[in-house]
């Protein structure tokens, strides 16, 4: 992947501008041993004895923004919250990080928070509240601060009303309008509820209209298979049989999905698939597969694919190739599951590095 350079006399202000939602996760501890599904833990009229919760900030803003931030890189955040002691919180998480704020406080709206369900033993649940991130437009947007920087990251339009109605004009908008300034993109995803306005939107139709502004699709495996053939997820689900997803899939199962982005106008992607690592594809035909690393304690993998994205965006502006940079991001997000908070087990990267050289194991 190529990056377009700034010359030192045409130094840009920022290195990336990461958008979108931003919310307040609430995460209970968990006391139970290791479980294979929820029903073990989460039994109706029974109660669940939990330790304390983590209170930290989350969603693609705060969990990219400020991991880009924390591997070295000049950061502004933008995003939209309400006028509540949630989003004062959020905001001095971003004070204390030092990054550039450029966050809309919205007098009558919530400020989205996620709690957080994660027993050890199976993957996280999500209960999710968008709050302002409905409301989200391209008004939330200073394309002046994009265009002083290299890279333009937007994360989650599967709970931003606005970004995906009328097949996503509004994303599609933001998105026609940063490449119109020379700034490259990036574009993460979430999972979304089938049972909500979102699922049922045409997602495909969506991809359709923004992708050829993205140049950089980062999607989790699982997130892109439910936007392009429901059908095949479906199938996928009943195979895995109540395991993780991700633990039933091959490269073979992932390649028919990259193929098909390809054809909707997307350039690269970088697919998120948990224990079986990352997959690259690009339209030219280059397919590379990134295994993941084992951390040494599982705590929780809230984060983790957030922190994946901001190690490869960061080795991308800082000139390393594709797979270098796969290497760095399966790192950060073994190394996010090893602590509770995004950032609260992730070395700087030369440290990730090091671990690497050092002989670190691989799934």
């Amino acid at each position: 992947m190529s990056i377009r350079k700034t010359s030192k006399d045409n130094e840009k202000t920022y290195d990336i501008v990461v958008a979108g939602v931003a919310n307040l996760d609430i995460t209970p501890r968990f006391l139970n041993e290791p479980v294979a599904r929820i029903d073990e833990v989460l039994i109706p009229s029974k109660t669940v004895l939990t330790d304390k919760a983590d209170i930290s900030a989350g969603g693609c803003v705060s969990n990219t923004g400020l991991a880009l931030a924390h591997f070295g890189k000049k950061v502004a955040l933008m995003a939209r919250i309400g006028n509540d002691h949630f989003g004062e919180l959020l905001l001095e998480e971003y004070r204390k990080a030092g990054v550039d704020e450029r966050v809309r406080v919205e007098e009558g709206e919530g400020t989205s928070y996620s709690v957080i369900l994660s027993p050890p033993g199976i993957d996280r649940i999500f209960l999710h509240y968008p709050g302002g991130s409905m409301t989200f437009g391209e008004e939330d947007i200073d394309f002046s601060v994009v265009a002083d920087a290299e890279w333009f990251h937007f994360g989650y339009p599967q709970v931003m009303r606005r970004m995906y109605a009328e097949d996503g004009a509004g994303l599609r908008n933001i998105f026609e309008k940063v490449k119109s300034l020379g700034v490259t993109t990036s574009l993460d995803t979430c999972g979304i509820d089938a049972r909500s306005e979102a699922g049922r939107v045409d997602w495909k139709a969506v991809l359709k209209n923004v992708l050829p502004f993205v140049d950089l699709f980062l999607p989790s495996v699982e997130e892109l298979c439910f936007m392009l053939d429901r059908e095949r997820f479906q199938r996928w689900v009943d195979h895995a049989q109540g395991r993780d997803l991700a633990q039933t899939l091959s490269a073979e199962d992932v390649k028919p999905l990259a193929e098909e982005i390809f054809l909707l106008g997307g350039r690269e992607l970088v697919m998120k698939c948990g224990e079986r690592g990352l997959f690259y594809a690009s339209a030219d035909g280059t397919f590379l597969h990134q295994k993941t690393f084992v951390p040494k304690q599982m705590a929780t993998a809230t984060g983790a694919g957030d922190v994946c994205i901001a190690a490869l965006l960061a080795e991308l502006l800082s000139g390393e190739e594709i797979k270098d940079a796969l290497r760095s991001a399966a790192a950060a997000g073994a190394a996010c599951c090893e602590g509770i908070g995004a950032l609260s087990a992730v070395p700087l990267l030369p440290d990730l590095k090091k671990r690497i050289a050092d002989g670190w194991e691989s799934l």
